[in-house]
C-alpha cells in the first residue's frame, strides 16, 4: 500500500504536477504540451522514462481523452451527450470509480475490490490530490487516472469560460 500526493504547479501555462509520497520524495513527472494540438500530458518516473501518456482526441464531437500506460491503452474519458449538466463516463476494462470523481473525492475499483481512494487536499497552493493506493501493480494507472480526470476539469472550465 503506498500514499501518494499530486500537486499541480501553480504558474505552469502547460500543466506541470509533481507526485510525492509521504516523506515529499518525487516519485512521477507530469508534464502538459504548450499551445500543441493534440494536448497531451505525460506522466514520467523519476528516471524521466514516459510510462503514461494522456492524450485528447481532437476529431471527436464530444471531448475525449484516452490513457495510455507502458503503451497501451487503459482507459478513456469522454463526454456523454446531455442538455443540462456536463457527464462524463470513465470506460476502462475491470475498473470502476465510484464517488464524486468531479469534486476529486472517489473511490477506484478493479472487479468489485477497492484498489485505491482519492481525495482533494483543501488550503493549498493549486490543486493537490491525496491518492492512497492498495494495490502497488495499480500505481501508474491509478495516477495516470486521477490526472486524466484533473486534465477533464480543466478542459471543461476552460470550455465553460469561454462560452461566457
Amino acid at each position: 500500500m503506498s500514499q501518494l500526493y499530486i500537486k499541480q504547479k501553480v504558474f505552469s501555462l502547460s500543466g506541470k504536477y509533481t507526485v510525492k509520497d509521504h516523506q515529499e520524495n518525487d516519485q512521477y513527472y507530469v508534464e502538459g504540451s504548450f499551445l500543441q494540438v493534440p494536448k497531451t500530458f505525460s506522466i514520467m518516473n523519476t528516471s524521466r522514462e514516459e510510462v503514461a501518456l494522456i492524450e485528447k482526441k481532437v476529431f471527436s464531437f464530444l471531448p475525449k481523452f484516452l490513457v495510455e500506460v507502458n503503451g497501451q491503452e487503459i482507459l478513456t474519458i469522454k463526454k456523454e451527450f446531455s442538455f443540462l449538466k456536463a457527464r462524463y463516463t470513465i470506460d476502462a476494462a475491470g475498473i470502476k470509480v465510484n464517488g464524486n470523481w468531479w469534486d476529486m473525492d472517489f473511490q477506484v475499483l478493479q472487479d468489485d475490490e477497492i484498489i485505491a481512494e482519492v481525495g482533494k487536499e483543501w488550503f493549498t497552493w493549486g490543486d493537490s490530490y491525496k491518492v492512497q493506493i492498495l494495490d502497488d501493480k495499480m500505481e501508474t494507472i491509478i495516477i495516470a487516472l486521477v490526472v486524466a480526470i484533473d486534465c477533464v476539469k480543466s478542459d471543461q472550465a476552460a470550455a465553460a469560460s469561454a462560452s461566457m
